[in-house]
């Protein structure tokens, strides 16, 4: 009787951490494709767009404008999270996760399709911002569905590491749209900018159609489940984010600065620093970020692991001090105009500065908020950070080098944000020993 008994407990504990992979694994690939597509538009706004869609504007400006194309997305990302996690708290996170992924890779493919500004005018930048704001829209409910399916799956005690899987997605998404643009990238100019820049656009519907299957075989985490067996499904989740978690939520707004600013200094500014201030060829900045990004994507599980061991906020203030740290020698090694230094330089940064702190976003976001309203209060702080600290980073970085002709403004801009986020740091609480389905 009690082997019986010991078997069967065996078996459903294989069957947990077989679910619990499952989750991760799907959240994993699913925000791959998510953020491939994102991140292929921050690529082609850095190397294309002012080329194609902006040509009408002298350069600076054409560059200016094709950034802001990129930011715009941001301000309808709190609404997407806003609207789609009201309903992922209502309805379920499975089902949200479907439709962001669809409304993502068809977006995405439609640029691919778009006529240049020589062939439609005005209409082809409209058409383009346009598809811009619908991903945005998109991404802003993708991100907290994805997160809560692989920490609410996570077993006890792993959550950093389940959580991370789900963030690897996002230099996965990177090196995948980087890699797609290396390629193309080596053809002749005429071709490049006439037809070879539209194909990894195009590609996401094949990626589309993987994520869509994966995504499909996952269930509801038991947490979810719990709340929904019980009745207790919140009618209003945004309201009881606002009367329950105010406080949080700012701090949580504010929490994640460094890494965004980090983040799309490196993966989007730095690209137009390479090409336009250094004035080298695109395959440097594109290998270089290649590189940097599979150096993230090899650093987050070993983050989210040290999470937890020894907690979320030692982890992301040692990311947040390195930050600071780096901000300076980052952009010495760019200056160099080696290609080498360029790539340890772009290596370093995210490898180090953004694994240690991106990883944990999805387990930190996540454990702040209790399961009734989670997906709403995690999605909408985070989203909202976006518009504050990612948003206007390539451009704010871009002014601050134009208007000082150099670069240390721009390190000192990460300094600041790096002393924002480890304010939050010490004003939030740690997490990582209590259990997610409160």
């Amino acid at each position: 009787m009690s082997a019986n008994l010991a078997a069967t407990a065996s078996d459903e504990a294989k069957e947990a951490r077989s679910v619990s992979t499952r989750a991760a694994f799907s959240s994993f690939i699913g925000t791959t494709v998510e953020w491939y597509d994102y991140f292929l538009y921050g690529t082609a706004a850095a190397l294309v767009f002012p080329k194609v869609f902006f040509n009408d504007l002298t350069p600076e400006l054409a560059t200016l404008a094709s950034m802001a194309s990129f930011a715009v997305a941001f301000v309808l990302r709190p609404l997407g999270g806003m609207v789609i996690g009201h309903f992922g708290d209502q309805m379920g996170r499975k089902k949200m996760l479907v439709f962001t992924l669809l409304v993502m890779g068809i977006c995405t493919a439609g640029i691919g399709f778009l006529p240049s500004y020589n062939s439609a005018g005005h209409w082809s930048p409209a058409l383009l911002i346009l598809l811009r704001v619908i991903q945005g829209f998109a991404l802003g409910g993708e991100w907290g569905g994805a997160a809560l399916m692989s920490v609410e799956h996570a077993p006890e005690g792993r959550r950093g590491l389940f959580g991370s899987t789900m963030q690897m997605g996002v230099p996965a998404g990177l090196l995948v749209s980087t890699g797609a643009f290396a390629l193309v990238s080596a053809l002749p100019d005429q071709q490049f900018f006439a037809w070879g820049w539209r194909l990894p656009f195009i590609f996401s519907l094949a990626l589309l159609a993987v994520g869509m299957y994966i995504r499909l075989q996952v269930s509801e985490p038991p947490a979810f489940e719990k709340v929904k067996e019980s009745g207790n499904v919140s009618r209003a989740p945004l309201l009881e984010v606002w009367k329950n978690e105010k406080k949080k939520t700012v701090i949580m707004v504010f929490f994640q600065t460094v890494a965004n600013v980090g983040y799309f200094l490196i993966t989007v500014y730095a690209l137009t620093y390479i090409t336009g201030t250094l004035h080298l060829p695109r395959s440097v900045a594109s290998t270089g970020l290649l590189i940097a990004a599979a150096v993230d994507l090899f650093m987050q599980p070993f983050f989210g692991w040290l999470s937890d061991k020894v907690g979320r906020r030692v982890v992301y203030g040692f990311g947040a001090i390195f930050f600071a740290l780096y901000a300076f020698p980052l952009f010495w090694l760019l200056d160099t105009a080696n290609p080498a230094l360029i790539t340890v330089g772009l290596a370093l940064g995210l490898g180090i500065g953004h694994a240690s702190t991106g990883s944990l976003h999805g387990v930190i976001y996540a454990e702040q908020y209790p399961t009734r309203y989670r997906f709403s209060g995690s999605s909408t702080a985070y989203q909202l950070s976006g518009i504050i600290s990612s948003a206007p980073t390539p451009l704010i970085a871009a002014w601050l080098v134009a208007r000082s002709g150099n670069s240390m403004s721009v390190s000192w801009y990460v300094v600041l944000a790096a002393i924002i986020s480890l304010v939050c740091v010490l004003l939030v609480k740690e997490t990582y020993r209590e259990p997610i389905d409160r």
